[in-house]
Formats: C-alpha cells, sequence, structure tokens
C-alpha cells in the first residue's frame, strides 16, 4: 500500500485535493459560519488561477517533488534519520511533526520579515475566508516554501511516506481550516487541542494587528500554545470581524494579475506592517 501511494503521488495528492476541496466547499453552502459579501464568481476564478500558477512554477523549477527526494535521500544514505537506527513508526512521526514545526517557523518568518511579508500579504489580502483562501499564495512565496522543506528533508533523511503524509495533512487541514464552516462550539473547543480548526485560524486573518499575530499554525494547533502565538478569539467576534488587509480593500485587488503585483507595489492607503513581537491578548 505505502509503495503504491509512493508510486502514484501525483495522482493521489490530486485526488485527495479535489476531494477535500468539494467536501469544504459543499459545507461553506449547507452551513456557512459567515455571510460572504463577495460573490465567489469575483473571487474564485482568481484564487483557483493562483493555484494553476503555483502548480506551474513548482513543476518548471524543481526537478523532483520532495517525496522523490526523499526517496533518493534514503538510497544514498543522506540526512540523519537514514544514519540513526531508530523504528520506522517512530521516525515517520517525528519527521511529520518537525515538518510541521517548521511550517509553523517559516509562517512566524514570513509575518515578521518586510520582504517576505510583502510576498506573503497576498494571502491576507483576500476579503473573504473560504476554501480558496487556504491555497491562495503568491508563487514566490510558494518557491521559497519549496526550498525550505526540500533542504529539511535532505538534511533530516525523512522517508518519503511521511512527507507524503505531511503534505496530504497539510493541504486537507490547510483547506478545512481556511473553510467558512459553522461547527458547534462544543466540537471546535475540543478540536482546536487536536487540529487547527476554522474558528482558531480566523483570527490569524484579521484586520487588527494585534489578532494577525496569532495563531500561525496550519495543522497542528500545538506550537501557537507552546510558543505564546495562540489567541482564544477575535475582539469582535467571527461574524463581525474585518478579514483582509486595509490598503487592499478596493475590489479590483483580488484580479488576478494585481494579486500577482501586490508585492511589487504599494498602493495609497498602507498599513502598518504586523508586528510579530505584540503578543499582549
Amino acid at each position: 500500500m505505502i509503495e503504491f501511494l509512493i508510486g502514484y503521488e501525483p495522482q493521489v495528492r490530486l485526488a485527495a485535493f479535489a476531494f477535500v476541496f468539494m467536501l469544504m466547499a459543499l459545507w461553506e453552502l449547507t452551513s456557512p459560519r459567515r455571510p460572504h459579501d463577495t460573490s465567489r464568481s469575483t473571487r474564485w476564478p482568481s484564487n483557483l488561477g493562483i493555484v494553476v500558477i503555483d502548480s506551474l512554477a513548482v513543476r518548471v523549477l524543481f526537478p523532483v517533488s520532495a517525496v522523490a527526494l526523499a526517496m533518493l535521500c534514503e538510497s544514498e544514505g543522506w540526512g540523519l534519520f537514514n544514519n540513526w537506527q531508530l523504528p520506522v513508526w517512530t521516525t515517520v512521526l517525528v519527521s511529520v511533526l518537525i515538518l510541521d514545526l517548521v511550517i509553523y517557523w517559516q509562517h512566524v518568518l514570513f509575518h515578521a520579515v518586510p520582504i517576505l511579508w510583502r510576498l506573503h500579504r497576498m494571502h491576507h489580502a483576500d476579503q473573504e475566508f473560504d476554501v480558496t483562501t487556504g491555497a491562495r499564495f503568491h508563487p514566490i512565496e510558494i518557491v521559497l516554501s519549496m526550498i525550505i522543506k526540500l533542504s529539511v528533508v535532505t538534511v533530516l533523511g525523512t522517508p518519503a511516506i511521511s512527507v507524503l503524509v505531511f503534505e496530504l495533512l497539510l493541504n486537507a487541514t490547510a483547506m478545512f481550516n481556511h473553510s467558512n464552516i459553522h461547527m458547534p462550539l462544543g466540537l471546535d473547543r475540543v478540536m482546536r487541542w487536536l487540529v487547527v480548526t476554522p474558528d482558531m485560524h480566523r483570527v490569524h486573518h484579521s484586520v487588527i494587528v494585534r489578532e494577525t499575530n496569532s495563531n500561525f499554525g496550519f495543522n497542528l494547533p500545538w506550537w501557537d500554545r507552546l510558543f505564546g502565538t495562540y489567541l482564544d478569539q477575535p475582539a469582535d467576534g467571527h461574524v463581525r470581524m474585518v478579514i483582509g488587509l486595509e490598503q487592499f480593500r478596493d475590489p479590483v485587488e483580488q484580479r488576478l494579475d494585481l494579486m500577482l503585483s501586490q508585492p511589487f507595489r504599494e498602493p495609497d492607503e498602507v498599513q502598518e506592517k504586523p508586528d510579530t513581537h505584540d503578543r499582549s491578548k
């Protein structure tokens, strides 16, 4: 089974993406958490267009996927885990945890460093919060993220199955926790100890700077609690909270070409860059 999953990695990832995307989209339609002021016909073509561009950029610029690199590292004996005699399940579990921790700190870094924030803010410039927001990242950010991931896989010698499991989990949870779905509050309180929920991550997309600089996790929720970046609820509540960035509130900014150019220009109205040192609750 493991060999099948690894051998058909692109197909497995595409099938998982399509399944989770359709599930979340249907859930949003039948039980939305917040009303949408912007129609899907305005936002979705641009947000999904970014997915296509990102996929092409990775395919063109990187000769191997992270899974393929992990297999190469194993065959060549590169990396820590390929030189330590550990139980397979321990290696897989630790690898997934480390990869998730790296993504957490990568996210913090993209908020803290001004030039990286200019790339990442395209994700935050979405004025709504739904399943497509989870895939809305600038191609340059995706390329940099891929470089970081490949570097970690090489240094650790991460097993190929760990990389595949992590990427499937990350893609699925990114769509889940960006979804505009209604969940019972009691269920949310329990689930956010195990996985980042939509209510937990939605706070991160608030226009309020203190809230933007909280809840950085995409998959596992523990890092925010451990490193003091966890914020339970938005000040204005989930229904009234304003999502997006003030300097990109013009609806025309949701156009695909303008989204791609956002890192390289400043609109007339400039918002203060989020300060990751502001942890006040």
